[in-house]
């Protein structure tokens, strides 16, 4: 016979397992759901009439206006992605850097902060950035695997960089606003790409040989000339970017609006390089399509499962698991990272938002741990579910565009630094978490929760109605 204590881990069991099964993640949480429903329901440990709330859980997923966002953003993204913006950045930064030493993994960690910042999609900044700069590192002398590790770790930004798609899942999964997960990936975002500088610093200074600076012949023009090449690369993504984060931190536009004009500054820019067409459209299209049905259909999928796991009393078994670890939101906080970090060998950043946030947030709550911040570090962990060798899709990404020259196991090597200046990253949002609080607004908002209703006492007289 089941116990109500057996059954939310026997389900949490099935559901890791039909995911190292292979099958569609969607489905597998789906599945799960409803085959543990029926055993429960059979067993008595579980209340049919749960799956009766089913119709009104996808009809808000559907309505949801938030996730309006996501392919607005996915749109502009595969836009910018195909109109030559990265080229135009890459040549032009690439030969301002290019002759100090490393100057070609500045550029590309510069550019890579750029992209992230109007393309929200790591694909498109990995993809991109492969075909442009690694031949070119490779060209001129330097290491396969530190070309390939700041290319694959500099596309990774995007996911922590605002307008990140993932800082829009996790706003939604836990309750807050889209501004305030914006606001607080502002500190460590920069923090990232001033450790990734650094470490191209340093390795510059220690081993100058894997990164020479470009040839005089290969520097092209200089001057001013140059500068306004990089500006003109520059501004308009500069104007782009305040369209879609600006109107958002001003309060003037939701995330979808500002979602829809970033798609329309994305045709403009396409249109100011020369490259749109209507078959760029229709790739754009159909690519935000997927990962569009992709998202909703996960979302479906993480429904079923959590309402049959929150009615077996999962949520009550994450709670005291969790809230009784030693060190209390210390101890919370390091063992959620170590989980995540290995879930994400594992899963992408969308399964982990969808399936593992919903079960942490009560527990982050009743620890009293600020759930933008916790947001935040989980957005800074999930990066690595992007490099993790060798299921990282930022490494499947480069492998499919690189060169043959280039082994396997030089982009699995060169992935490891950048890895572990990631998880430097979560330790130091761990132990300054002013890091992501300071730019959040301090100023009290009136909710209305904060409105007290004071009774009369009982002996008062009756009020006097006048007409």
């Amino acid at each position: 016979m089941f116990s109500h204590g057996i059954m939310p881990p026997l389900m949490f069991m099935g559901m890791i397992l039909f995911l190292l099964a292979g099958f569609p993640v969607a489905f597998s949480l789906a599945s799960v759901g409803i085959v543990f429903g029926i055993i429960g329901i059979e067993t008595g440990h579980f209340d049919p009439s749960f799956l009766q709330a089913l119709p009104f859980r996808f009809y808000g997923i559907i309505s949801n206006d938030l996730l309006l966002a996501i392919p607005f953003f996915t749109f502009m993204g595969a836009v910018l992605e195909r109109c030559g913006l990265a080229e135009d950045l890459l040549e032009g930064t690439g030969q301002l850097f290019g002759k100090v030493p490393g100057g070609l993994a500045y550029a590309v960690i510069v550019v890579g902060a750029i992209l992230g910042a109007i393309t929200g999609t790591v694909a498109a900044s990995v993809i991109a950035m492969g075909m442009i700069s690694l031949p070119v590192m490779m060209r001129y002398g330097y290491d396969h695997r530190l070309a390939t590790g700041v290319i694959a770790a500099s596309g990774t930004i995007t996911q922590l960089i605002p307008p990140s798609l993932v800082l829009v899942v996790l706003a939604d999964q836990l309750g807050r606003s889209v501004g305030d997960m914006y606001l607080g990936a502002i500190g460590p975002s920069m923090l990232q790409v001033a450790i990734f500088l650094l470490y191209i610093v340093g390795l510059s200074i220690v081993r100058p040989h894997t990164m020479p600076p470009l040839p005089p012949e290969a520097r092209g023009e200089m001057g001013w000339k140059l500068i306004r090449r990089v500006l003109w690369g520059m501004v308009p993504s500069v104007v782009l970017i305040f369209l879609v984060l600006g109107t958002i931190f001003m309060g003037l536009a939701t995330p979808t609006e500002s979602g829809a004009m970033g798609a329309v500054g994305a045709i403009v820019l396409a249109a100011l390089h020369g490259r749109l067409s209507w078959a760029l459209l229709y790739r754009s299209m159909y690519n935000t399509m997927q990962i569009t049905a992709m998202v909703v259909f996960i979302l479906i999928g993480s429904t079923v499962f959590s309402l049959v796991f929150q009615g077996m009393d999962g949520a009550l078994w994450i709670e005291h698991l969790l809230t009784g670890l030693p060190g209390g939101a210390t101890g919370f906080l390091i063992f959620v990272n170590i989980f995540v970090f290995f879930l994400a060998f594992f899963l992408d950043f969308f399964e982990i938002a969808f399936i593992v946030v919903p079960l942490l947030v009560p527990v982050a709550q009743k620890l009293n741990i600020d759930l933008v911040w916790f947001g935040v570090l989980l957005c800074v962990n999930m990066q690595t579910s992007f490099m993790h060798p060798p299921f990282g899709f930022a490494l499947f990404y480069l492998r499919g565009v690189a060169p043959r020259s280039v082994k396997s196991s030089d982009i699995y090597w060169g992935a490891i630094p950048w890895v572990v200046m990631q998880l430097l990253l979560v330790v130091i949002v761990i132990v300054w978490p002013q890091s992501v609080t300071y730019f959040l607004d301090k100023a009290p908002v009136d909710d209305g929760k904060s409105i007290e209703l004071v009774a009369p006492p009982d002996d008062a007289p009756p009020p006097e109605i006048k007409f």
